[in-house]
């Protein structure tokens, strides 16, 4: 099979496009007659050879789905030959930009697992062609017969979600990070001082207020056109074992998430989606998510809470929980540490104005006040921990402004580490880290269970050990099962 022909001059076009700021500085830098016009060949000898380069680049690319793999032969000067195993793929995805979409010409990206990037681009193919391959690749990976190109399939997808105008509007305000205004402490100093100059009523008490206004006004303009542009026409559907989504304004993204991937599930809540009664879904695959980021994927950007867990125990069924949270002395170091933050920016202030002094003074002792919100700060982080263990998974919880309860099931589980700090052992606390192939490191995204009791957290570390082995055999029972029902459905 080969690209769409549309593919060159898209191709070239593209590339010359990453070079257009080499162009216009040549042409508009050129002063004279002769200049612009050596300028304007260059332009054009730019483009005959890069669609020369294109045009043989295509002809020479070609994909075919045998049965087992997914075969890719591609090269211009040097040839270069992939099989891509089906059962090494973890999500197909179609993206289209607006250009693309008016073209009618797709691009297909399969991400396999353990990549933290993509393993094959088809750049580009007719619509009709993406859906098909991300039709059939998903129907090879499950063991089914591969289909004609031209046979008529009848796609039985039901659907879960579809994001609608309210949660879009609300999607950017739930969203916000509040740690933006955070910058303000920045921006204080750059601005105060010429204002002092200006305006010798205005003090930091009057503009700093002002700031903080300004600040929390760009960043929801800024979370709110991300949000839609991002989750434009979210919809997501459940067909044949996967979940397959569509959303975007901008660029329009289609992807799979094959729920035998699926590493571990994330409800997250932002302090004001707590408050409204919000909260998004998030699933975790080995591979890589085109605009999310590494294995990470929006299966509902937004939605009422308890409609959200409803969704979240499809993909994983793991029951009602009962936390377990960290022990009262947990809190207690929280106490510490924050009271050990105020007394670090006291100690900042009062530096800032002994350097440089504000007119009129700034009351620098102010920053104790701050002293007032450390003991519901503490109370609330650790309200807001906790682990459970399900028949079948074990859930962490924890955050305050961004609250997140991941989900992981017992097979899944790559490594368990337990960690202690030295800050932790004076406490009898330790961490204990629970590692997937869909996360991103020991210090990334995991699961974990913080400032737990050491004793517990060995305890804890030796029952999951436990039942990741129970789990792992009856996963091979269960897959050993499907594969002789397949092949007795075969031999029929």
């Amino acid at each position: 099979m080969k690209l769409h022909p549309l593919s060159v001059p898209y191709r070239a076009v593209a590339a010359l496009t990453r070079l257009a700021w080499i162009l216009l500085f040549a042409t508009f830098g050129s002063q004279q007659a002769f200049g612009l016009t050596i300028a304007l060949g260059v332009v054009t000898l730019g483009l005959a050879v890069t669609l020369a380069y294109q045009y043989v680049y295509v002809q020479r690319f070609d994909y075919e789905l045998t049965d087992d793999t997914l075969d890719i032969r591609s090269g211009v000067l040097s040839r270069r030959a992939r099989e891509i195993p089906y059962g090494r793929v973890q999500n197909v995805d179609l993206s289209q930009n607006l250009v693309q979409r008016a073209l009618g010409i797709s691009e297909v990206r399969v991400e396999t697992a353990g990549g933290g990037d993509t393993e094959a681009q088809l750049r580009f193919v007719s619509e009709t062609e993406a859906s098909r391959l991300q039709r059939e690749i998903g129907r090879l990976k499950r063991g089914e017969t591969a289909t004609e190109p031209d046979t008529e399939v009848v796609d039985s997808t039901e659907r879960l979600y579809a994001i609608s105008p309210t949660e879009l509007a609300l999607l950017g305000v739930v969203k916000l990070d509040l740690r933006l205004l955070s910058f303000v402490v920045a921006l204080v100093p750059l601005f105060v001082p010429s204002v002092s100059e200006m305006f010798p009523l205005y003090s930091l008490f009057t503009v700093a207020p002002f700031l903080l206004v300004g600040l929390a006004i760009v960043s929801l303009g800024v979370s709110s056109v991300v949000g839609i542009t991002n989750y434009y026409g979210f919809t997501l559907w459940r067909s044949d074992g996967e979940l397959r989504y569509e959303r975007g304004l901008l660029q329009r993204y289609t992807g799979t998430i094959p729920l035998d991937k699926v590493q571990s599930v994330a409800i997250t809540e932002s302090v004001l989606a707590r408050r409204l009664g919000y909260a998004s879904l998030e699933v975790k695959t080995a591979g890589y998510a085109p605009g999310e980021g590494s294995g990470s994927q929006s299966a509902v950007p937004i939605a009422e809470r308890a409609r959200v867990q409803a969704l979240a125990r499809q993909v994983e069924p793991f029951g009602d929980l009962e936390f377990e949270r960290p022990p009262k002395r947990a809190r207690l170091r929280y106490l510490v540490r924050y009271s050990l933050v105020v007394a670090v920016l006291v100690a900042v202030a009062y530096g800032v104005t002994r350097v440089a002094p504000f007119e009129p003074p700034f009351p620098w002792f102010s920053v104790t006040l701050l002293a007032v919100l450390v003991p519901p700060a503490a109370h609330l982080k650790w309200k807001n921990l906790g682990v459970a263990l399900a028949d079948d998974h074990v859930v962490t919880r924890g955050g305050f402004w961004t609250r997140s309860t991941k989900v992981v099931p017992y097979y899944r589980i790559q490594t368990l580490v337990q960690r202690e700090t030295v800050f932790q052992r004076r406490r009898d606390l330790a961490t204990l880290v629970i590692d997937t192939a869909g996360s991103t490191g020991i210090a990334g995204s995991d699961a974990r269970a913080l400032d737990i009791d050491a004793d517990r957290a060995s305890e804890l570390r030796e029952t999951l050990d436990d039942r990741l082995h129970d789990a792992l055999v009856s996963d091979r029972l269960l897959r050993l099962e499907r594969r002789q029902r397949r092949e007795a459905l075969a031999g029929d």
